[in-house]
């Protein structure tokens, strides 16, 4: 129950901030051309909380469906305006008014988001480096000769400091169908270039890990099976194990580090599993029977233990990525613009079908993911909600009537023809927006249903 609540207000938060925010663009700019605005709302439906604020006595009020928002201006289409009021109607101003008060609120998202990923430059975070494991067998990777030990220094000349940078990297040229090459650095300090053709993935393999799809592994150190936690409740600790317990066989078989032990847990979810291990210079049998998880469709087993911390030598395998205030916002910049445009070409190759609708998420994997982040800490948290701000800016620029991108396209075309879209065509465009954005919430929906019924 407790993890619940601390699911739903991590998501809370940030659904509440980037919505906030997001009609805040819209409330500015408004102000700045002149409109007078009524209401500023959290949510949609029956108010909960209300007070007013302003010289305009604007409404600021909390809704009681929280997964939205708007700012309602004075507009003659919705009621009668005084003529002393007129010039402050929204309908009275410029096309070109209209256009930035409507293109604010996207733009404050985006803005948002670049204001998250420089401070997170600016203080550093730390991440995995792009330092490679042993490649999957009969693997892209491996055919191209990639080594255990390597460190992945760049790809295409563009440089790679952590191996997210990688990931991400590699998933933009894979969607390209692309080729490229990865300039590596072994051990002994041997610099090797490696060319990779990435046009035989097929769309399956976009939606999954592309790292794992093309055969990289991250690179993880010999470590001793030696339990450095143990989940509360878990399997492991309903059987008897504990903390600072070195596992030395499992059925039988001698356990040399803690690799074996996940691979071989994970291969029998549901299975009872014989362990021996040494507590304080004595040997304990114990038997535990891995609980099933869904890892990608396929069922893995887990028992609920962390490897010891202290036996990690973490400069091996971790950096801090960090970088100055101004270079800090070139990255932000360019990570906004990337991940917009990226997200614009994956709704393409769903449109025509290229890209499984599968890939689209509902509030329920949304609130998930906002919890898991939280729990790994402010920086994760901090990458998610610039992800999601976003995407909600990219989503709110999409030609759709009802969303900030189907009015804009009313004020192109009614810049184009110099006058105004009749109200018959505005009428159409609101059903034909209702119809689709009612379609894409229905398979958002049930995108998360079958998340969860998948575990």
């Amino acid at each position: 129950m407790s993890d619940l609540l601390f699911y739903l207000g991590a998501f809370a938060l940030a659904l509440g901030l980037l919505i906030v925010v997001h009609e805040a663009g819209h409330f500015i700019v408004a102000r700045w051309c002149g409109v007078k605005v009524l209401r500023f709302s959290v949510g949609f439906g029956k108010s909960i909380l209300s007070r007013r604020f302003g010289p305009d006595r604007t409404e600021l009020t909390l809704a009681a469906f929280p997964l939205g928002g708007y700012v309602k201006m004075l507009d003659e289409r919705e009621g009668e305006v005084e003529v002393a009021e007129l010039p402050r109607a929204f309908n009275r101003q410029s096309v070109w008014k209209r256009f930035a008060i409507v293109l604010a609120g996207p733009v404050a998202n985006f803005m948002l988001a670049i204001l998250m990923y420089w401070v997170l430059f600016v203080h550093g975070v730390e991440e995995p480096r792009p330092l490679l494991g042993k490649p999957v067998a009969q693997s892209i990777a491996e055919r191209a000769g990639f080594q255990e030990g390597e460190l992945v220094r760049s790809i295409d000349g563009q440089v790679i400091v952590s191996w997210q940078e990688l990931r991400w990297e590699l998933l933009q040229r894979a969607i390209a169908k692309g080729s490229v090459t990865l300039e590596v650095i072994n051990k002994r300090q041997e610099i090797s270039f490696r060319r990779i053709d990435l046009s035989p993935l097929n769309t399956s393999d976009l939606e999954g890990d592309i790292l794992l799809q093309t055969g990289f592994r991250f690179y993880r150190p010999q470590l001793p099976p030696v339990i450095g936690k143990v989940a509360p409740g878990g399997v492991a600790d309903l059987a008897g194990l504990r903390e600072g317990d070195r596992i030395l066989a499992i059925d039988g078989e001698a356990t040399a580090d803690w690799a074996q032990v996940v691979a071989i847990i994970r291969e029998a979810p549901g299975r009872s599993l014989r362990l021996d291990a040494d507590r304080d210079g004595r040997t304990i049998n114990l038997s535990v029977t891995p609980a099933a998880a869904d890892d990608r469709g396929k069922s893995i087993g887990r028992i609920g233990i962390g490897v010891r911390d202290q036996d990690i030598d973490r400069s091996a395998v971790i950096t801090t990525v960090r970088y100055g205030p101004v270079a800090s916002l070139g990255k932000a910049v360019g990570q906004t613009w990337e991940t917009s445009i990226f997200s614009l070409t994956m709704l393409g190759r769903m449109i025509v079908g290229e890209v499984s609708w599968k890939n689209l998420s509902g509030p329920v994997t949304i609130a998930d993911y906002a919890g898991q982040s939280a729990k790994l800490g402010l920086s994760y948290y901090i990458k998610f909600m610039a992800l999601i701000s976003i995407s909600l800016g990219v989503l709110n620029l999409l030609p759709i009537p009802l969303l900030d991108g189907g009015h804009l396209m009313y004020y192109i075309v009614e810049i184009i023809k110099g006058g105004p879209v009749s109200e018959r065509v505005m009428e159409i465009g609101q059903q034909i927006g209702l119809a689709l954005l009612t379609m894409l919430m229905a398979f958002a929906f049930y995108n998360d249903i079958n998340r969860l019924v998948a575990g």
